[in-house]
């Protein structure tokens, strides 16, 4: 077991230390430790809802106080608030990380180098593990659960909005683990002062990936901050493109499900693109259903010639609104959907509603997003609707990890080479030995070839 400093009492620096020397440990655990923890977890959350709520409860009336004074949006109060529901919806997103195949452990590759000389590409934790964000309690759950069944130690800093909420959901986050006798103390930090963010920042010798979660001003301070490799988004602008051959019936739902279902949410559509030769047709429809809502409306000149609505700037079309805010536009073909979203989007989710395979196929293939649908809404860009359990955040780069983000993106590889004694100049000069460089379908079993042997 590791030793941990009390937070109370612990700097920064002691935290990180206590996550570093845990994450030794946590990567040898097995799964079935790992598990159990991440099940005990999901029970503590079930057993203390009146806790919970109580917390939340404070900070969400602290949060009210500052929306009346116009210091928070109402979309940060939303993400803020807990419910008996929510609770029951986050214990069963742990449940799912905790049923998810082992990330660790695996051979991702077999080759053979020789006779009695093989190489084993094995996946194993990142490390250390640090997460930034903002608003969501529920955030802290995902995190701290997918860090642990990847076997990673984390240091959790969450918005001070939030801080009520996050301290009582750390700390029986951190009992319930401590249950697991094989849990390593200091596996999971919570640091609290805001000062303390740049402290992390600069702590590229210990922490191995940062996470951050929250507006896109937030996780762009992060990426200019930091020289630890940072996963993650600066923007949520996602597309609906309504094409010449969609069901409209089935534009219209789509439409109104990702902008209406969770407006505060980065997979919200922001934007709607829709065939002039559908525009007629189907704006009335959207807007009407938009208006029921109380979304606010904002269209470009041709929509306004078929509807009465506010009409759009040229910012609208790179807003992420995050609220009951949708902007619309009418295009003359695909091809001008595809150039509007290249040019004003943010790589995170686009979708095309058509019943033409070939339009489905040219706008899926021809854009640079982080996930594109066909007939689908936006909102299930998302780790648990994926099946992967939950996720840590959605990444819109393209090294490591892309898109919702779950236990293969905390996963990294060693090289494991099991050998007989052989040795490098056997292979070398004149008289060098070929390798055979055979691909091979097998599982690595440190000592196997020993065994054989005797």
């Amino acid at each position: 077991m590791s030793e941990s400093v009390p937070r109370e009492e612990a700097s920064t620096e002691e935290q990180v230390a206590s996550a570093e020397r845990a994450a030794l440990s946590l990567a040898k655990c097995s799964e079935e430790e790992r598990s159990a923890a991440i099940h005990a977890i999901a029970d503590a959350i079930d057993d203390n809802h009146e806790a919970i709520l109580e917390a939340n409860e404070r900070d969400v009336a602290a949060a009210e106080e500052k929306l009346a004074a116009g210091e928070y949006t109402q979309a940060l109060v939303d993400r803020l608030e807990l419910s008996s529901g929510k609770l029951e919806d986050i214990a069963e997103m742990v449940r799912s990380v905790a049923e998810q195949t082992d990330p660790l452990g695996r051979t991702e590759e077999a080759r053979e180098l020789d006779d009695g000389l093989e190489l084993y590409r094995v996946s194993v934790p990142i490390g250390v593990i640090g997460s930034i964000f903002e608003s969501r309690p529920d955030a802290l759950v995902q995190i701290a659960s997918l860090s642990l069944k990847s076997g990673n130690a984390v240091i959790l800093k969450g918005g001070s909005e939030a801080s009520h909420s996050n301290r009582v959901l750390y700390d029986l986050i951190v009992e319930a683990t401590a249950e697991v006798a094989e849990i390593p103390d200091g596996w999971a930090q919570l640091i609290e002062a805001r000062e303390d963010v740049d402290t992390v920042l600069g702590m590229d010798e210990s922490i191995d990936l940062l996470m951050p979660r929250g507006s896109s001003e937030f996780v762009g301070y992060v990426q200019d901050n930091t020289h630890i490799p940072v996963l993650g988004h600066t923007e949520g602008v996602c597309h609906v493109y309504v094409d010449d051959e969609a069901d409209l019936s089935m534009a219209e739902d789509i439409a109104y499900d990702a902008k209406v279902q969770y407006p505060a949410v980065c997979n919200a559509v922001e934007t709607v693109l829709v065939h002039e030769a559908v525009a007629e047709a189907f704006l009335p429809r959207i807007v009407e259903r938009y208006e029921s809502a109380d979304v606010e409306v904002r269209g470009d000149e041709r929509v306004r010639e078929v509807v009465d609505v506010e009409a759009a700037s040229e910012a609208d079309w790179s807003s992420e609104y995050g609220d009951l805010i949708v902007s619309i536009a009418v295009v003359d073909a695909i091809e001008d959907a595809v150039d509007h979203v290249t040019t004003y989007g943010s790589k995170h989710t686009e979708s095309i509603v058509t019943e033409d395979a070939d339009a489905a196929r040219f706008f899926m293939r021809s854009l640079d997003s982080a996930s594109v649908f066909h007939n689908a809404s936006t909102r299930f860009a998302d780790g648990y609707r994926f099946g992967l359990g939950a996720e840590v955040g959605i990444s819109t780069g393209k090294i490591h990890a892309r898109g919702p983000v779950g236990l293969e993106g905390l996963t990294t590889y060693q090289y494991y080479l099991e050998g007989d004694g052989q040795l490098v100049g056997t292979y070398a000069g004149d008289d060098a030995r070929p390798f055979t460089h055979i691909d091979f379908d097998g599982e690595w079993q440190p000592g196997r070839l020993a065994d054989e042997r005797e």
